[in-house]
């Protein structure tokens, strides 16, 4: 096996009007299929837990929460900047949805860009990079992470790993330690955004192979193959302190599925059959849905026929990339990009119910694109018409998947046009039937709610979100003893369930079943130390049973979390006036009125304490600021305080 051509230099100067030609189309291609989401709303599916109501995110950019993203490992994740992202944008757009949209377009704009600039730097094959690029660019596999507000983070991952590249490229040109360091701080910075990333010191490696030339003319010598090796040890153990974190993070978010429910051999048919389906809906991009349910999830088996032609392919295709390694390198690189950024992906450690996720292919197809961008020319090298028929064809190609990604986009407008185009394609995913439901109860729908849920069940009687959410709809009608059994019914699916434990305790408080609504917020608290709903939902419950101490200790979780919380800190003065300190009463509710000087309801229990306190001389102050905003209730407070005839 010899290696691919050297190190090619820069290319000429001269291309820079044709590069900014080219880089303008690709942004305007881009526009054209992902503009009309500036008007879409967010949606049932993890937008909710990204933004909308995460009570972090909706806060913006403050310390605090930035020191929160370091150290959440909040959806079965830890990606700080993915975070930040989003808190950024609240900062500057409110929960504004079009514009979160925007953003997500235009970071994929940047993303393609990018990828054009960095492969033509790296191959100086213009066109073929161009042709990549508008692949990626307008591919309908790629329209769920755009058009999902939630996937942010594979938009900005790829941003990163494609600075990585750029940085990488300079690097390859002129090794040198200071050259090195932004390679692995931009590495760095991709791996805080999404983990997906672990992958991309190997596709150096690959590289390094073609169009890089690293490995130097003739047959690979394993001298210097070792030495590029060494070269990525440091970036390899950034990429395996991010393995580590991530298995932390999915393990205390119990997000991984266990070997008893999806068995490993039904894991390596689900891969073999993903790898091969993405293929096929890379070419035929027909049928395409926000979830996938695993066929274990519908009792279902891939049929034996399907996964040996699979195999074959698989293995077909492989050879053939090794074999024409020497004389089309860029075969052994396309490929093995592919297979070997999907691995983390694929379903061997699985996460979630999915058999596979058009989101997994952002990145990985990029390889499968070079291979068709390089590939085809090659091996119409020899047809008279060959550049013409090219051109043609590729732009007709890059027409018919704008306009396939442009309907396809269409159907993110909102949770009701996308849930139902993923039930059409997939009738049997309790995922789809359950966001449905959702999305009907947020819009007032409660009864018609109750009936999406019903059918997820029908499909998968054991689906704790949909037990959850006919809860929800059952508490918001009334009926809290069956929302109390249908979150024991979800807890019984998902015991770590913090959302039913905290929905539980709330019920069972209001069913005046106090010590239940203890029990299960001491788990949403266990479950989710960084919720201040669910510390204040347990203080409230201790108050109920008569336990100041412990509903103080609770609510001085809350103020760890929101220093600001004024209900907290009344709430607390009224805990320590119960336990015969009323000193310490009035110091918290000085602190409320620092936040909100203009609360009736503090001002009044300050006046109440200053006489319990034996300080009669502190209320006429106090009543003559309450007078300013309820006149009755200073009128009650003097009355108070008048000895008695």
């Amino acid at each position: 096996m010899t290696a691919g051509p050297p190190l090619q230099a820069a290319p000429p100067e001269d291309r820079s009007t044709a590069r900014g030609v080219v880089a303008l189309g690709l942004v305007f291609l881009i526009l054209a299929v992902y503009g009309q989401t500036g008007s879409f709303a967010f949606i049932t599916l993890d937008d909710k837990d990204y933004v909308f109501a995460n009570q972090h995110v909706v806060q913006g950019l403050t310390a605090r929460n930035v020191a929160w993203a370091f150290r959440s490992l909040e959806a079965a994740n830890w990606h700080p900047l993915t975070w930040l992202s989003h808190m950024a944008d609240v900062e500057m757009f409110g929960l504004d949805a079009g514009w979160h949209h925007r953003v997500n377009v235009l970071l994929h704009a940047a993303n393609t860009v990018l990828l054009f600039l960095v492969l033509e730097r790296m191959s100086g094959g213009f066109w073929p990079s161009a042709f990549v690029a508008g692949l990626f660019g307008v591919h309908p596999l790629h329209v769920e992470s755009v058009a999902w507000v939630a996937e942010r983070k594979d938009l900005l991952s790829t941003l990163f790993w494609m600075l990585t590249l750029a940085a990488y490229l300079r690097y390859a040109r002129r090794p040198g330690a200071w050259r090195y360091l932004p390679v692995a701080a931009c590495l760095a910075a991709g791996l805080l955004s999404k983990p997906m990333l672990v992958t991309l010191p190997c596709v150096l490696l690959l590289l390094d192979w073609w169009p890089l030339g690293r490995t130097g003319p003739g047959p690979l010598s394993p001298k210097r193959v070792s030495r590029l090796v060494v070269e990525k040890i440091p970036l390899l153990l950034l990429s395996a302190a991010s393995i580590l974190v991530t298995l932390r993070a999915q393990a205390a978010g119990s997000a991984v599925v266990s070997l008893a429910s999806i068995p490993i051999g039904e894991r390596l048919s689900n891969a073999i059959n993903s790898l091969v389906k993405y293929l096929g809906q890379m070419v035929w991009p027909a049928s395409l849905a926000v979830f996938y349910p695993h066929p274990v999830t519908l009792h279902a088996a891939i049929p034996a026929w399907r996964l040996a032609l699979s195999i074959l392919l698989l293995c077909g295709l492989s050879l053939l990339a090794l074999r024409q390694a020497s004389r089309r390198p860029y075969l052994a690189t396309g490929w093995l990009w592919y297979l070997g950024t999907l691995l983390p992906v694929i379903g061997l450690f699985q996460v979630g119910g999915q058999a596979l996720a058009d989101r997994y292919t952002y990145m990985p197809l990029t390889g499968i694109f070079i291979v068709a961008a390089w590939g085809l020319p090659d091996v119409l090298a020899g047809w008279r018409f060959r550049r013409r028929g090219l051109a043609t064809a590729a732009a007709a190609v890059l027409v018919a998947l704008a306009a396939t990604a442009w309907n396809q986009t269409g159907y993110w407008r909102d949770s009701f046009s996308l849930f139902n185009h993923a039930i059409g394609v997939a009738e049997n995913s309790a995922v789809a039937w359950t966001s449905l439901g959702a999305a009907c109860f947020n819009a007032g729908r409660d009864r018609e709610a109750i009936e999406k849920f019903r059918e997820a069940l029908r499909i998968n009687p054991a689906f704790p979100e949909a037990w959850y959410g006919m809860a929800v709809v059952q508490r918001q009608l009334g009926d809290r003893q069956s929302a109390v059994t249908s979150y024991r019914e979800a807890l019984r699916a998902f015991p770590d369930f913090a959302a039913a434990w905290f929905g539980l305790c709330v019920a069972s408080g209001e069913l005046g079943r106090h010590e239940d609504a203890i029990a299960s917020c001491r788990e949403a608290t266990r479950l989710l130390p960084d919720s201040a709903d669910a510390w204040y939902a347990l203080g409230a419950a201790y108050s109920r049973t008569g336990r100041p101490e412990s509903a103080i200790e609770s609510y001085r979780q809350v103020l760890r979390i929101r220093p600001d919380h004024v209900e907290v800190l009344n709430n607390i003065g009224v805990a320590y006036v119960k336990t015969g300190q009323p000193l310490q009463a009035i110091e918290s509710y000085r602190e409320a009125l620092r936040h909100k000087p203009d609360d009736a309801n503090v001002w009044f229990n300050l006046g109440v304490t200053y006489l319990a306190a034996n300080q009669p001389d502190m209320v006429p102050g106090v009543a003559d600021r309450l007078r300013l905003i309820d006149p009755a209730r200073a009128d009650a407070l003097l009355a108070m305080a008048r000895p008695p005839k």
